[in-house]
């Protein structure tokens, strides 16, 4: 009998949680699975990424917190063994869910960012609204899974538990058909024909990804290297104007593209000279990993967290303090005059596969041994 494995998620923009969910998905699938997929918002480019055969199940509300009832009848009606939740809202309402609803589902419960980086400068307020749910209810689930070392120490030290308590998985990134993805042609003015080295950054146009210093470590690093930049995402509006006033104050518009949200940014990454990423946190970038995974070199900001477990330390990739365009300039032009093997930088992040990283699911779900 094939067992059915829910996943409790909002599909709700472009990000990195999404994709890695519809990895998981996949990953799942080839186990033998059968795949509910929870969705609370069914939006964003990433729901084309949702492998055929998952069926997904439409709760009926666009808020978390309204997705409550909808799950206690899902719980009681299918009684699956496990349910994997993503997302911070996501894992309250799993953990609510099981209590409330009477079932011995086991519940395991994801963490994809390092919270208290996010919520610094946030007001006490603000902070108690994430921190106290999070006290009550996460130790109540039966398995809490972080995407990095950073992550499962943050967690662990919100809801008050010991760091044994949450399980270190790495992020389903290295997907099978990745190399063919990336070996895909483009069209776009740098790469083709690519007349000077291409630096990449990608995510959207948000704080969290501080794009501004990428630019002022661009223009700096220009003035030593000829050399452009691409930035693969989107965002709203002001947020993209503010950049590109940010650029022509620079001076360094005509060398500066940001062509918005990319289905296929890995044929765009694998022909650029340089991956950089310029955040002030993270959980586990899986775009970083995909670049070394495609054997492009990398410049990183030191932010928790990911950054310095996924390069080992700085042995794969140059590692500069947050918001200093100044050091992530002379990183990225030191990074340029260098030769990198390919082979070298894949190899590093080898176990980022989606194989591995559904099986890592799997055995906290409790489920690998028993489908095996």
């Amino acid at each position: 009998m094939t067992v059915k494995l829910p996943i409790f998620v909002s599909f709700s923009g472009d990000g990195g949680v999404e994709r890695v969910i519809a990895n998981l998905c996949r990953g799942f699938l080839d186990r033998g699975f059968a795949v509910d997929l929870l969705l609370v918002k069914a939006g964003g480019a990433h729901m084309a990424a949702i492998p055929e055969g998952v069926n997904i199940v439409k709760l009926g509300s666009s808020h978390t917190a309204l997705c409550l009832w909808p799950l206690i009848r899902y719980l009681r009606r299918e009684r699956p063994p496990a349910l994997l939740a993503a997302k911070n809202r996501g894992n309250r309402v799993a953990v609510l869910a099981r209590l409330l609803g009477g079932v011995q589902t086991r519940i395991v419960i994801r963490m994809d960012t390092h919270l208290s980086k996010a919520l610094e400068g946030s007001s006490p307020l603000r902070k108690l609204s994430y921190y106290l749910p999070m006290r009550w209810l996460y130790p109540k689930a039966d398995a809490i899974v972080a995407v990095s070392q950073g992550v499962a120490e943050d967690t662990a030290k919100i809801i008050g538990t010991g760091p044994e308590r949450v399980t270190v998985i790495h992020n389903p990134v290295i997907t099978p058909d990745l190399t063919a993805q990336a070996a895909l042609p483009v069209e776009h003015p740098f790469l083709a024909p690519k007349r000077q080295p291409v630096l990449v950054g990608s995510g959207r146009f948000t704080r969290q990804k501080d794009f501004p210093t990428l630019l002022r470590a661009f223009a700096q690093a220009r003035a030593v290297q000829p050399c452009r930049l691409l930035i693969l995402g989107d965002g709203d509006a002001r947020e993209r104007a503010q950049l590109e006033a940010l650029a022509a104050e620079l001076g360094i518009t005509d060398d500066v593209s940001m062509p918005g949200f990319i289905p296929n940014p890995y044929a765009y990454i694998a022909k650029c000279d340089l991956f950089v990423l310029s955040s002030i946190w993270e959980g586990s970038p899986t775009v970083l990993t995909e670049a070394l995974a495609l054997g492009v070199p990398v410049v990183a900001t030191d932010c928790p967290s990911g950054p310095k477990e996924i390069t080992q330390h700085g042995r794969y990739g140059r590692l500069v303090p947050m918001q200093d365009p100044e050091a992530l300039a002379q990183a990225i032009v030191a990074a340029l005059g260098e030769t990198h093997d390919p082979a070298v930088l894949r190899a590093a992040v080898a176990d980022y596969t989606v194989a591995a990283s559904a099986d890592g699911h799997l055995r906290v779900l409790g489920l690998l041994d028993e489908h095996a």
